[in-house]
């Protein structure tokens, strides 16, 4: 049973910030990765985060990072940001254990 993918308002506009050909890469990845799998951990793709109660696990898009919760049959998108920006957004908006 495929899982519901549900946007925080922040990651809706960090989403808009994309230019289209990047945003229709992230938009395939959630899709292929997060719909079916979303905590089917890879070593290229899908990483959970240790000593963090939010976000739970990060997923890699190109260059982009997507961080996001599972709760029940629910993937939270809580922030789509840029590789650059990956690490300065984990310090400004995680949530320690």
């Amino acid at each position: 049973m495929p899982f519901e993918i549900v946007f925080a308002p922040e990651a809706v506009g960090d989403f808009k910030r994309l230019t289209a050909n990047v945003r229709a890469t992230v938009r395939a990845g959630i899709e292929t990765h997060l719909r079916h799998g979303p905590e089917k951990i890879s070593r290229s793709r899908i990483k959970r985060l240790q000593g963090l109660l939010q976000p739970q696990y990060r997923l890699r898009v190109g260059d982009v990072r997507v961080f996001y919760d599972v709760s029940g049959k629910t993937v939270e998108v809580l922030a789509i940001v840029p590789k650059s920006e990956a690490a300065r957004w984990l310090a400004q908006f995680a949530s320690p254990q």
